[in-house]
């Protein structure tokens, strides 16, 4: 009998509870390969790992590597780190998570190592990064399409980007939600001072795609009376922008709840009135999957990655229109859904984005690179 695939794990922060979509989308495969029958280890960054989680969760082992807290240098300097650590232990399959890290897919096929990346997203148009930041982007993003054995890209939109930029065929797995319980508890919401279902919630990384102040601004402009805006996330390097966002919050009365996790977050998702995701840059957005899967009405902004999801006409607006904005929260705060239609947009979204058949999905790619052959 074949012993299990060993796959190792690359290009994220870490987890459980670290901030991320790379890291929850992680976080969710990386169990459910184990449920298969795989043996799965993840490299780390040693400052997020949560110290408390331990060496093994769910089966699933880490391996903690040194890397500096710097938004230039962390990710590239513990992919670095991670291949060659992958070349000494030398898994079944390397899987590079995201275009950054990518950049490591040569040395590891060099070092002998079969790789997987798996394309979230094409992060060099993010506001953030500068020129040279966005070149080695790019090239992570060349290197990791063209040089690796296998090709996982999130969306038909990332598909279609690889297939016009580079030539090459990937495999469509999207993100994935599990379908939560909906909790009765108001812990959180007596901590900030919340009323069920009177607030509009966004739930990111206060980072400059994710469009904070268009959406605070829209919030102070539809004027919806005893309503608040919740804005649950913080930034991994306090900047600028995250500064800005902080004082626009205070001056709209917004709630600021920093990064929240576990029985907090159900609460803040289960119990608001509205989710907006006001994104100018998404791969495919967990966020917005999440919201759906406690059956929560929704608005996004136009953009490509957020239609894919295919929400009605009206639960779009376009991007950066603050006013259209306004006016769709200001209409879709007066809807009320009952139970059942709660339950049929979260059946409608767990059936769509199931991690149980993303992860076969995967496991499916692991041995068709693996061959027949394998020890």
């Amino acid at each position: 009998m074949n012993r299990p695939v060993h796959v190792m794990m690359l290009g994220l922060r870490g987890f459980p509870g670290v901030q991320g979509g790379v890291e929850t989308h992680a976080e969710n495969l990386c169990s459910q390969l184990v449920e298969r029958g795989c043996d799965v280890t993840v490299l780390v960054r040693s400052p997020y790992q949560p110290a408390e989680t331990g060496p093994e969760w769910k089966g699933v082992k880490f391996v903690s590597l040194w890397t500096p807290k710097s938004k230039g240098l962390e990710a590239i300097l513990h992919s670095f780190l991670g291949v060659l650590y992958a070349a000494v232990k030398r898994p079944d399959i390397l899987h590079i998570q995201a275009i950054g890290p990518a950049l490591m897919t040569l040395p590891a096929r060099l070092l002998g190592l079969r790789v997987v990346v798996t394309h979230h997203g094409p992060d060099y148009d993010r506001q953030k990064w500068g020129q040279f930041a966005r070149f080695i982007l790019q090239l992570g993003e060349r290197w990791g399409m063209r040089w690796s054995n296998g090709r996982i890209v999130i969306s038909k939109v990332i598909a279609d980007l690889i297939r016009g930029k580079h030539g090459m065929e990937s495999a469509l797995i999207p993100n994935g939600v599990v379908l939560p319980q909906l909790p009765d508890s108001i812990g959180a919401l007596d901590k900030f001072g919340l009323n069920r279902g009177r607030y509009v919630l966004l739930v990111s990384r206060l980072v400059q795609e994710k469009r904070h102040l268009d959406l605070i601004a829209a919030f102070k402009r539809a004027s919806l009376p005893d309503w608040k805006l919740v804005i649950v996330g913080g930034a991994d390097h306090p900047d600028v922008y995250q500064r800005e966002v902080l004082d626009k919050a205070a001056e709209a009365g917004a709630v600021m709840t920093g990064f929240q996790g576990g029985l907090a977050l159900q609460e803040l998702y289960a119990h608001a009135g509205l989710f907006v995701l006001p994104s100018s840059h998404e791969g495919l957005p967990i966020a917005l999957l999440e919201a759906l899967s406690y059956g929560l009405p929704v608005l996004a902004s136009d953009i490509p990655a957020n239609l894919e999801v295919c929400l009605p006409a009206e639960q779009y607006f376009p991007l950066g229109n603050i006013e259209a904005l306004a006016d769709r929260i200001t209409l879709l705060s007066r809807e009320r859904l009952n139970m059942a239609e709660r339950e049929s947009i979260r059946g409608w979204v767990t059936q769509r984005y199931d991690w149980q058949d993303i992860a076969e999905k995967t496991l499916g790619l692991y041995t068709s690179l693996l061959g027949e052959n394998r020890p």
